[in-house]
This record gives C-alpha cells, sequence and structure tokens, in this order.
C-alpha cells in the first residue's frame, strides 16, 4: 500500500445478529457508489446460507459485495488469512474508491483488517488430539468450564458453542501456559488508511425478538433441508455453529424439532451477547441506535465530520 491510502476510509459497520448491519451498509454503499466487505466468519462459504443469514440476491445486487460465497467450506480459511486476503482487496479497492463500508459481527475479523492479528503458536498435535477425545468421550461443557477457568476474557467473547474454538483456545493455553486472550493484546499495527467504526445496537428485548423472529424465517425457508444436505460435511470447522449443531443433533435423534428449535434461538441470543460483550470493549466505535430512522442520516453526519 502507498502513501495515497492516507485519504482513503474504511467504514465498519458491527454489532450483533440480527441488528441491521447488512441493510445499513448497502445503503452506505450505494450513498457512496461503493462495495461492501463482508467481515461474517459464516457467511464466506458458499453452502452455508440459509443458517448464516446472508445478504439476499437483491442485497447483494444492491451493492457489490465480497467474501461472500466466496469459499468453501472444505477449505481451511483462519483469520489470518482473512486479514492478508482482506488488506491485499483493499488495496485494489482503494485505488478505484475513496471509501470502502465493511460490515460483520465477527469482531475478531473485524479487529485482525483494523489492527492486526497476532500470530498464535503452532498446534500442536498430540494436544489437539487428546483434547478432541475428551469432547468425543464427555461433552463440550467439561472444556468450556475449564476454558473460563484459565481465560474469562476469552470465554466471555468467544462463541463457546463452537468446539473448534474451545479446543483451540485450551491447546494454546496448554502448549504455552499463557492464554490465549494475551496473544491479542500486542502492539497495534497502524493502518495507511482512515478507519471510522460504528457499532448498531437496540434494546436488548427488541433485539431477541428480532433474533426468535429470524429464525423461525429460517426455518419456513428450508433451513432444515440445508442442514440435511450438509450432514456429510459436519465435521468441517465451518459448520460447528449455531444454527448447524443444534439441527445435527436433531438428525442425530438426540432431540426433538421443537426444540433444536428452541436451542438455536437461545444460543444465537447468547451469541449476541457475547458480540455486544466484544464490541462494547473497542472504545473507537461510535454506537448508533440501528431502529432510528435517521440511522443513515446520523451515520453520514459522523463520517462528514470525521473526515474533516
Amino acid at each position: 500500500m502507498n502513501d495515497e491510502l492516507n485519504s482513503k476510509t474504511l467504514i465498519v459497520v458491527a454489532g450483533p445478529t440480527a441488528s441491521g448491519k447488512t441493510a445499513a451498509a448497502i445503503r452506505l454503499a450505494q450513498h457512496y457508489h461503493t462495495v461492501v466487505i463482508s467481515a461474517d466468519s459464516r457467511q464466506f462459504f458458499r453452502e452455508m446460507s440459509i443458517g448464516t443469514a446472508k445478504p439476499t440476491p437483491d442485497e447483494l445486487a444492491a451493492a457489490p459485495h465480497y467474501f461472500v460465497n466466496s469459499h468453501g467450506i472444505t477449505q481451511p480459511f483462519s483469520v489470518g488469512d482473512f486479514e492478508r486476503e482482506c488488506i491485499d482487496l483493499l488495496d485494489e479497492l482503494f485505488k478505484k474508491h475513496d471509501i470502502v463500508i465493511m460490515a460483520g459481527g465477527s469482531g475478531l475479523y473485524i479487529r485482525a483488517v483494523t489492527e492486526g492479528f497476532d500470530e498464535l503458536p503452532t498446534a500442536d498435535a498430540d494436544i489437539r488430539n487428546r483434547l478432541n477425545t475428551e469432547l468425543a468421550v464427555s461433552g463440550i461443557t467439561a472444556l468450556q468450564e475449564r476454558l473460563k477457568q484459565v481465560d474469562p476474557a476469552y470465554y466471555n467473547e468467544v462463541d463457546i458453542s463452537n468446539p473448534q474454538r474451545v479446543i483451540r483456545a485450551l491447546e494454546v493455553h496448554e502448549a504455552t501456559g499463557n492464554p490465549i486472550s494475551s496473544y491479542r493484546t500486542a502492539k497495534i499495527n497502524k493502518r495507511p488508511f482512515n478507519i471510522i467504526k460504528f457499532g448498531l445496537d437496540m434494546p436488548r428485548e427488541q433485539l431477541y425478538d428480532r433474533i426468535n423472529q429470524r429464525v423461525d424465517t429460517m426455518v419456513k425457508d428450508g433451513l432444515l433441508e440445508e442442514v440435511a444436505a450438509l450432514k456429510p460435511y459436519r465435521e468441517y470447522n465451518a459448520l460447528n455453529t449455531v444454527g448447524y449443531s443444534e439441527l445435527f443433533d436433531f438428525f442425530d435423534g438426540k432431540t426433538d424439532m421443537d426444540t433444536a428449535i428452541d436451542k438455536i434461538k437461545q444460543n444465537t441470543r447468547r451469541f449476541a451477547k457475547r458480540q455486544l460483550t466484544w464490541f462494547r470493549k473497542d472504545k473507537e466505535i461510535i454506537w448508533m441506535n440501528a431502529g432510528d430512522e435517521k440511522l443513515i442520516d446520523n451515520m453520514l453526519a459522523e463520517i462528514t465530520e470525521s473526515n474533516t
């Protein structure tokens, strides 16, 4: 990247799931005649659409999107990979646009692009195999409790229903003696472009109602059929996530349909709470009321003020 990027701006639209990030990002992109980069760690994958609340075809047509349907679920894609690919992409996009929009709820991925991401220790196969065996024999609860004890900061931010995230954190701790959260506190890598971060929020009851309605809509739109088609790939990390794990349990006969749907709602609400916990720690985020009729006008005013 070169010095010309000092006049360029990345606008981040962050917040919990179901808070309206996609719609707000598209409207900003249309206003500035620019593009949207997705920072949602699940929307990368082509095979997962309904359960990830991916932008609709109409939304994708309303503004060019990147990192949506960009990878397959069998293709390893880490936060470090995202950082490298996204920075390269921004280098190209800023040749055409003064402003680029980034939208998503994956705080670690947003941080990787805006601040840089510390390289984690190399995986220890023996430790990982032992933890995976423990997961298979005893379930995830004991591993979650262990993570809560050794790294409460990470426990309060990560999607603890994702066993691979929990195992990776415990693996780092056992291999190094340090919590995985300690590897995210290094010096910030200053980017050669301006960054403006917005966070969308709304009253908790309203957000939870939106989440519940979204899950019901997903089911009507064919979530069960989507998950059933992905059963042969269930061991891949991309599918160890809310909306998929619960239905795999249903297909395995471990729970009934209504219970599985209720668990998706419950786990999604918990995930939204963790997203807010993560983003609240970022003091650079400008918080906006997602339900304000003048939301976009307010965001544009903040952007104008920040760029003057």
